[in-house]
C-alpha cells in the first residue's frame, strides 16, 4: 500500500531534532511520497533543500496569505528561481485567509495574483489556502490558465456547493486530519468521488484522532486514509491507490 502526503511542512522547526526518525516512521507506514509545502521565502528554500536530499520528498514554494504583506518583487523573483527546480512540483501554499487578517485583503489578493502568474510561467499546479474567503478565491482564479494546470484546495473547509465548484474545474480537495473529528467534513467526504480527493496531514498541525494535541507527522496519513475508507464504505487499500494516483496526476510525480 502506497500513500502520498500531499501537504506537509517538514522544514518546520518542530522537526529540527528528529526529521530522520519522522521520515523513517512515514516509510514504515507506507507513505512513500511527500510534498513539502512552504509558507514564506525561507521555508521555500528549506523545502527545496529537503526535496533535493530526500528522494521521497518534493517541494512546493510560495508565501502563505498571512505573510502576504511581506511579499516583494525580489521575493517573487527568488521564488521563481526556486520554482524552476525539477524537485518543485507546485506553487504554494498561497491564497486568502480572512479569519486572522494578518495581511490586508488587498495585499493577499496581490500576492495570490503574483503566485498565479508564476504558475502560468512555470507550468505547475497551485496549492490553495482558503479560509473564510471562498467567493473572493473563486473570483480571483477566473481568467488564469492555472485552471488548466490544476490545483488542490488545501485543508478543504467549505460546503458541498464549494466542493462541486472546485471539482468542476478538474481540481482536487485536500483532506486531512480534520475529517477524523469533524462530522460536517466527514459527511461532505461521504458524498465526494474518491477520484477528486488527495490526502494530506498539514503536519506539524492538525493531528488526526487519536493523536490530537500532539505534533502531527506524515506517518499519520495512514490514519486519515483509514477514516476516509470507513466513511466511503471501502477498504484502505482502495483509498490509498486512488488518492495516490490522483496526487501523481496533479503533481506529475
Amino acid at each position: 500500500m502506497m500513500l502520498v502526503d500531499t501537504h506537509v511542512h517538514l522544514q518546520h522547526p518542530e522537526y529540527g531534532a528528529d526529521l530522520h526518525a519522522v521520515l523513517t516512521r512515514a516509510a514504515i507506514a507506507g507513505v512513500e511520497k511527500m510534498v513539502v509545502a512552504s509558507y514564506d521565502l525561507s521555508s521555500s528554500r528549506e523545502a527545496v533543500k529537503i526535496a533535493e536530499e530526500v528522494e521521497a520528498c518534493y517541494a512546493a514554494v510560495g508565501v502563505h496569505p498571512h505573510a502576504a504583506k511581506d511579499v516583494s518583487r525580489e521575493i517573487m523573483e527568488e521564488l521563481e528561481r526556486l520554482a524552476s527546480s525539477s524537485r518543485v512540483v507546485a506553487v504554494g501554499e498561497t491564497g486568502l485567509d480572512y479569519h486572522y487578517m494578518h495581511s490586508s485583503k488587498e495585499t493577499q489578493l496581490a500576492s495570490l495574483e503574483a503566485h498565479l502568474e508564476m504558475c502560468e510561467r512555470q507550468s505547475k499546479p497551485i496549492i490553495i489556502h482558503d479560509r473564510e474567503a471562498h467567493n473572493d478565491m473563486l473570483a480571483a482564479l477566473k481568467g488564469f490558465s492555472v485552471n488548466r494546470l490544476g490545483g488542490v484546495w488545501h485543508c478543504f473547509s467549505g460546503d458541498l456547493a464549494l466542493a462541486e465548484k472546485i471539482m468542476a474545474r478538474g481540481w482536487y480537495l485536500g483532506i486531512g486530519g480534520i475529517v477524523t473529528f469533524s462530522k460536517e467534513l466527514a459527511e461532505i467526504v461521504r458524498q465526494l468521488p474518491l477520484e477528486r480527493i488527495i490526502l494530506e496531514t498539514d503536519a506539524p498541525y492538525l493531528a488526526p484522532v487519536p493523536h490530537r494535541g500532539r505534533r502531527n507527522e506524515p506517518a499519520w496519513t495512514a490514519t486519515i486514509a483509514d477514516m476516509v475508507a470507513a466513511i466511503k464504505g471501502t477498504d484502505t487499500e482502495t483509498v490509498a491507490e486512488v488518492t495516490s494516483a490522483n496526487a501523481a496526476a496533479l503533481f506529475r510525480i
